[in-house]
C-alpha cells in the first residue's frame, strides 16, 4: 500500500508535471527524455524533505532544469555519430496545448547554443522567470546569467519567427503540399516552393531517409518527382493535419508500414523549410495515435 506521505506527493507534483515536462522537452528536443527527466524529478520530490519547500514548483523547476543540463551534456558525443540531420521529436499538437512561439526551426537553433546558454534563454524569454530564479537555477550570478541570455538571444534572433502564419492558411498550404507532392503534380508542387526551400529528413539510421538536406526549388520539387511512381503504387496513409512543433503538418504512414511527421516553415506565402521525420526512436509518441 502506498504511504499516506507519497499519496500527498503525488498529489501536489500531478498538477505540475505538464509545466515540467515542457520545460524539459524545450531544454532536451527530445519527448521521451523530457519524461525521463520529469519522473526523475518526481523520485527525487518524495525523497525530498518535502516540509522545508516554501515553493515546491520553483524547487521542482530547478531539479528539471539541472536534470536536462545532465543530459544535454552527456549526450553531445551521441550526437556527433548521428546519422543524417539531426531533428527534435516531434511534438503533434492537439486542439488543448497550451503552445508558445519555440517552433521546430527555434529548437533546431538552441540545438547551437551551450546548455547554460539555452537554459538561460528559455528560462526567461520563454517561461519569464526572473534572472535571480535563473542563478538559483543554474548555479551562476544573475548578471552571468543575463550575459548567457544575451548571447543566446543574438545567436537565434534570425530564427525566431517574426511574420506568423494564421492556422488556417498553414493547414491548407499543408494539405496543398501533401497532395500535389503525393500527386507528382510538380506545377502545383513548385507553386507552393520558395526559391531557396530546404528539406531535411531525419532517418537517423533507422529508416531510409537522405543524410544530407536538399537545397532549392528545382531540387527539391525533382526529389519529391522521382518518389510519385512509388506514391502511386503504395499511397501515403493520411493520419492527420495539424500543427508539428508550432508549424502546420501532417502525420502519415509511408511505404513499408513507416510512420512519418512532416512540418512546414511558411514565410512570405511560401514554403522555406521541409521536416520530416521518419526515425522510428523519435516518433514512439505518436505511433498510438497514429493506428
Amino acid at each position: 500500500m502506498t504511504p499516506p506521505q507519497d499519496r500527498d506527493a503525488a498529489a501536489a507534483f500531478a498538477p505540475l508535471r505538464p509545466g515540467l515536462v515542457r520545460i524539459a522537452y524545450r531544454m532536451l528536443g527530445s519527448v521521451s527524455d523530457a519524461e525521463d527527466a520529469v519522473q526523475d524529478a518526481f523520485l527525487r520530490w518524495l525523497a525530498a524533505d518535502r516540509a522545508a519547500v516554501r515553493e515546491p514548483e520553483a524547487f521542482l523547476r530547478r531539479v528539471v532544469t539541472r536534470l536536462a543540463l545532465d543530459r544535454l551534456k552527456a549526450r553531445r558525443r551521441r550526437r556527433e555519430t548521428y546519422l543524417g540531420p539531426w531533428l527534435p521529436e516531434p511534438l503533434v499538437e492537439t486542439g488543448e496545448a497550451e503552445c508558445d512561439d519555440v517552433t521546430l526551426p527555434l529548437l533546431m537553433a538552441l540545438e547551437r547554443l551551450s546548455p547554460l546558454e539555452r537554459a538561460a534563454f528559455l528560462l526567461h524569454d520563454v517561461f519569464g522567470l526572473d534572472f535571480e530564479e535563473i542563478a538559483a537555477t543554474i548555479g551562476r550570478e544573475p548578471a552571468a546569467c543575463r550575459q548567457l541570455a544575451s548571447r543566446a538571444r543574438a545567436h537565434i534572433r534570425a530564427d525566431r519567427p517574426r511574420y506568423p502564419v494564421a492556422p488556417e492558411q498553414g493547414l491548407a498550404i499543408a494539405e496543398a503540399f501533401f497532395q500535389a507532392s503525393r500527386a507528382g503534380d510538380t506545377a502545383a508542387l513548385r507553386s507552393l516552393l520558395a526559391a531557396d526551400v530546404i528539406l531535411y529528413a531525419d532517418g537517423g539510421g533507422r529508416a531510409p531517409a537522405r543524410k544530407e538536406p536538399t537545397a532549392g526549388r528545382d531540387q527539391v520539387t525533382r526529389f519529391f518527382g522521382r518518389f510519385a511512381p512509388f506514391f502511386a503504387a503504395a499511397p501515403s496513409k493520411l493520419v492527420r493535419y495539424g500543427r508539428i512543433n508550432g508549424l502546420p503538418g501532417f502525420v502519415t504512414v509511408e511505404r513499408d508500414g513507416i510512420l512519418q511527421t512532416t512540418a512546414l516553415e511558411i514565410a512570405g506565402g511560401g514554403i522555406v523549410a521541409i521536416y520530416v521525420v521518419r526515425n522510428p526512436d523519435k516518433l514512439r509518441h505518436v505511433a498510438g495515435a497514429a493506428h
